[in-house]
């Protein structure tokens, strides 16, 4: 570690988010322990040494580094107030564009945007103000600016008007509502949202799709999208590191308990996410159990291997959701289950390892999303695949734009069609299912991590 104190020359490559590739935790006895995060982005970024990362500090941890001057070399961490981040993180980020973007709102009731919106506006405002101000005051003449998602969608226009030499890029990582849900937002903010965007000389999306939808809501509300160019890049699974890492101890440790609890003989549902709305873990779980009811030939023979692990469970709608989730579980354990055999194996504790030999051991994949930007879940399960799998897939996933020609697809809120898919991915031939595994792989790891943010830095530059 070192202080962020010692000076530093301007930067020519920059890169703004919310979240960055280190945090810090607080001891009882005072110390700061580091622990670097991991991801698609981290590995992306990592194709670029000589770099600036600026970043929220998100804990106490955090904010206790930044004040003591302890940082990493190419890492700024920003200590923004913790309740103007939470009204910007929480408020506007996470209850209000997730929500628009992923097209989530029960709209009889919600959403209400009062004077308490307007306050959490201001400080979501103050919180992307922060970013632009430390950008322009890191980045040096004409260097590159790579702002990613949403939770910084007016940093682009902020900083042009700081730094008018910089080329700055803007990446979302999610869907991009269509326009007419898009309008669901007050017509100020939606203005205010889409200028700030087209601050960015490229704004950049993970689908064809979603582009789309941003040209749209740009040319009904603004007229056009200016001089800002609008880019696709399909992030990619990083196959090198999840061979590698799939073959370790922990994860045939993992394998061998998770073997155990299935038991000798019966075929695998495999599902990894986080217990978040878009993911649609409720409606996957009552299409097993429609598959158990309606196919009584798949009791004791297939078990549902569920890891759903827990999001964002400071946000009320969250906690019950996750409650639904282990809910729905133990009824159809209830149900179905008998002394030898366990029809749904939940896990909610976050184990990467643990994912990754549920992946090895998979026979079916089921991702079905309401509503997802790309979903790596979806490429990375054929990469490391032991033996095939089937992946059924949902329609709304970004990632169907690439897999879905070789995936069994679903519309996410259809409930007995899904189950249907997952009989016809049970019984598919094991030839036909090893012939789509490796294409599926092949297709999943066509823009790996660093590729793709290598591509968006020269797409900036050149264009």
């Amino acid at each position: 570690m070192v202080s962020e104190h010692e000076a530093q020359p301007a930067a020519q490559v920059l890169v703004a988010s919310n979240r960055g590739p280190v945090s810090y935790t607080l001891g009882t006895d005072g110390s700061l322990g580091a622990k670097r995060g991991g991801g698609g982005l981290v590995s992306g970024l990592s194709a670029v040494q000589d770099k600036l990362w600026v970043c929220a500090a998100l804990g106490d941890g955090d904010r206790e580094a930044v004040r003591r001057g302890v940082g990493e070399p190419g890492v700024r961490m920003l200590d923004i107030d913790a309740a103007v981040h939470a009204d910007a993180y929480n408020g506007i980020a996470n209850s209000v564009l997730w929500f628009v973007h992923h097209m989530l709102y029960q709209t009889p009731l919600e959403p209400v945007f009062d004077a308490e919106f307007r306050r959490q506006w201001a400080s979501f405002e103050t919180y992307n103000r922060a970013f632009a101000e430390a950008l322009a005051e890191e980045a040096g003449p004409g260097a590159a600016v790579l702002v990613q998602d949403y939770h910084l969608a007016l940093v682009p226009g902020m900083l042009r008007g700081l730094r008018p030499d910089l080329r700055i890029g803007h990446f979302t990582h999610t869907p991009w509502a269509p326009v007419d849900y898009f309008r669901l937002l007050p017509d100020d903010i939606a203005e205010q949202l889409l200028h700030g965007m087209l601050g960015a000389d490229r704004a950049a999306f993970l689908t064809r799709r979603w582009a789309d939808a941003f040209i749209g809501c740009c040319t009904e509300i603004l007229g056009g999208t200016g001089r800002t160019r609008v880019g696709v890049h399909g992030l990619g699974a990083d196959a090198d590191f999840l061979r590698r890492r799939a073959h370790e101890a922990d994860v045939d440790e993992r394998m061998a308990a998770l073997r155990e609890q299935v038991g000798p003989g019966r075929r695998t549902i495999v599902r990894v996410d986080r217990t978040e709305l878009s993911k649609n873990i409720v409606r996957g779980l009552l299409a097993y159990r429609a598959l158990l009811d309606e196919r009584p030939e798949w009791r004791e023979r297939v078990v549902h291997v569920a890891f759903a692990y827990p999001s964002r469970q400071d946000l009320p709608v969250y906690r019950a959701y996750t409650a639904e989730v282990r809910q729905v579980a133990d009824d159809i354990n209830a149900v179905y289950g008998t002394a030898g055999w366990t029809p749904v194996v939940l896990h909610v504790k976050d184990d990467f390892a643990r994912s990754l030999a549920a992946y090895r051991l998979a026979d079916v994949a089921l991702v079905n999303p309401i509503r997802d930007g790309m979903n790596l879940v979806a490429k990375e399960i054929p990469v490391v695949s032991d033996h095939g799998c089937a992946l059924v897939l949902s329609r709304e996933a970004g990632a169907y734009e690439e897999l879905g020609s070789d995936a069994v697809v679903v519309n996410p809120y259809d409930v007995s069609a899904t189950a249907a898919a997952l009989h016809e991915a049970l019984t598919m031939a094991d030839d036909e299912r090893a012939a789509r595994t490796e294409r599926l792989a092949a297709a999943a790891v066509a823009l790996p991590p660093q590729q793709w943010f290598l591509d968006q830095l020269d797409a900036l530059r050149r264009e």
